[in-house]
């Protein structure tokens, strides 16, 4: 099977140092690397809701590079630190990116993450145009 890499603007650098693609295209579906909320400096900040949308927004530019948006994501993972603690604010933000019909979605509740401060990181499946 033939696969695409989609690589953002801006993500070169990442991509490079983590040796990873951020999102690969693969039969009809759009595999994204799972995102943290850090900034375009790479800092992430302390506050939750900035991380969320700030996470919500890497993910909305690497669905946008492949030439889709929100409406083609198909399944959503969500990996949380504190996830009871955060889980409305995280709510309430991804209410405000997607609309029905929503995606499927797992929420987790896990012990870390990589990059130090994160409190969520997400990854995401999506749809690829029909051709």
């Amino acid at each position: 099977m033939a696969k695409r890499v989609i690589i953002p603007k801006g993500s070169e650098a990442a991509v490079r140092e983590l040796k990873m693609s951020p999102a690969v295209v693969a039969g009809d579906h759009i595999y994204l690397t799972g995102v943290t909320g850090s900034g375009p400096d790479g800092a992430i900040p302390e506050e939750p809701e900035a991380q969320f949308r700030a996470a919500f927004r890497k993910i909305g530019a690497v669905l946008r590079e492949a030439g889709r948006d929100f409406d083609a994501v198909v399944e959503m993972t969500s990996y949380h630190l504190s996830l009871r603690d955060h889980f409305p604010l995280f709510d309430t933000v991804r209410l405000e990116i997607f609309e029905s019909p929503y995606p499927a979605w797992t929420a987790v509740e896990v012990a870390g993450l990589r990059r130090p401060g994160a409190l969520v990181e997400i990854r995401i499946v999506a749809q690829q145009p029909t051709r």
